[in-house]
């Protein structure tokens, strides 16, 4: 392996790890010489730092990470502060709804109706401040229940909850079949 290929995936893997990298383990990944690893390592971050990149390698306690150049860091700062943009997938849509019609409303209870676990998407939810913690069931344990915010009455442009659509009965109880009978597929096919 030349010495370019493997500037190429030692910048791929410190890239990805994130954290920093023992120089020993990307030799053994590379199937080569932890010394040569160290060379190339240099190397690169001599290269970023001649370049004026916006990348640098750094070295901790004998391990390297790729980290920003320090001389960016307003930059960085500005887009930190911008205001976030979210997405909310099917699955956090599902959750959402059922917290807004069924609120005060706990994890398990959300579970029941979903069939599977919430945590992430609650956690989603509340990261994205459309869903907060509205207090504690008086039950063993007592758990959290959860409520929408304002920022949920924001988002989807209503003045109250009570401005959300009505459900039809008919086409809940329709949902319910189609779930039971999903359910009753996916267990068949276990």
């Amino acid at each position: 392996m030349d010495r370019n290929e493997m500037q190429k995936i030692i910048e791929g893997i410190l890239f990805t790890m994130g954290d920093s990298v023992d120089p020993e383990k990307i030799a053994a990944a590379l199937e080569t010489e932890q010394e040569e690893v160290i060379s190339v390592l240099d190397e690169l971050a001599l290269k970023y730092e001649n370049e004026n990149r916006g990348i640098r390698l750094t070295k901790l306690e004998g391990a390297y990470q790729m980290c920003t150049s320090p001389d960016i860091y307003e930059y960085l700062i500005r887009i930190a502060k911008q205001p976030k943009k979210y997405f909310l997938t099917d699955t956090l849509l599902e959750t959402l709804s059922i917290i807004a019609y069924k609120q005060p409303v706990t994890k398990t209870e959300i579970e029941k109706i979903r069939g599977v676990s919430c945590d992430h998407a609650v956690s989603r939810l509340v990261e994205f401040n459309l869903v907060e913690e509205v207090g504690r069931m008086d039950a063993p344990g007592r758990p959290m229940l959860f409520g929408t915010t304002e920022q949920f009455l924001r988002s989807f442009g209503v003045t109250s909850l009570e401005e959300l659509p009505t459900l039809n009965p008919v086409q809940v109880e329709e949902f319910k079949q189609a779930a039971e009978e999903e359910a009753t597929h996916l267990t068949v096919g276990v």
